[in-house]
């Protein structure tokens, strides 16, 4: 008997921002695989089954999530935002890549969120109008000096950046530090976006020159996107500015 596997992204956290179809999956899926704070978004029946981990526990989820559902089960992955962007999709694709043969045959179906980078980026207006890209900065799964080469020539690149897992207490001091190797290459005018619970009650939501920012304003679940030198602020009076990246270069 052979069961199937969703993994589904909710989007950034309002309730909202979760698609349709992301909404349909969760009505049918029998158990549900996840970080704990994100399955607690999630208004499931009695009749569904949480099966909460630590987020630290991707493959140990992704190999539980895959064993249920060769057993016959209707499987939810659950990630915030996009599955795809830093989050479960890969880690059951790497499970399924060393796992057993039965893991290959099961009906896998990635189903997309709104990522963090796309709801911070139109909460400000549109940073994300020309090239860009995202980096995580977290090195536990890449090596720091990995991480700066890339920081260097994505800035020197004239990309607009998207940063991910930007600190946490175990590396509070890598975010300054990507700061400090984008100044290099960035003029100090250039807009820092700081996004966090875009779009819930709590948001934290703040434009700074790249000159004046700080570490502090950012923790591990805040997307900071810092601009290109095409960047632009669009200043209005009584609202917060527009921030937008021009669709092409010296326009």
């Amino acid at each position: 008997m052979t069961g199937k596997l969703v993994i589904i992204g909710t989007g950034p956290g309002n309730p909202e921002q979760t698609t349709p179809q992301v909404r349909d999956a969760i009505a049918a899926g029998e158990q549900f695989f996840g970080y704990g704070p994100y399955l607690d978004r999630l208004n499931l029946r009695p009749d569904q089954r949480r099966m909460p981990s630590d987020n630290r526990e991707e493959i140990s989820r992704a190999r539980a999530a895959l064993d249920a559902a060769s057993k016959g089960a209707s499987v939810c992955v659950v990630s915030g935002g996009d599955p795809g962007v830093f989050a479960m999709a890969a880690a059951v694709c790497e499970a399924i890549e060393t796992g057993p043969e039965t893991w290959r045959r099961l009906q896998i179906t990635v189903l997309p969120g709104v990522t963090a980078m796309l709801a911070v980026a139109a909460r400000a207006g549109a940073p994300l109008g020309h090239d860009f890209c995202a980096i995580s900065l977290s090195d536990n799964l890449k090596p720091w000096e990995l991480i700066e080469r890339r920081l260097r020539a994505v800035a020197e690149a004239g990309l607009v950046i998207a940063l991910y897992n930007p600190i946490s207490k175990a590396r509070p001091w890598q975010l300054a530090t990507a700061f400090k190797i984008l100044r290099e290459a960035l003029p100090v005018t250039t807009p820092v976006i700081f996004g966090r619970a875009v779009g819930r009650p709590d948001e934290h939501f703040a434009v700074v020159p790249l000159g004046e920012a700080d570490q502090q304003s950012a923790d591990m679940a805040t997307c900071v996107i810092i601009g290109s030198a095409e960047t632009r602020i669009i200043e209005r009076p009584g609202m917060d500015p527009l921030v937008y990246s021009p669709r092409g270069v010296g326009i």
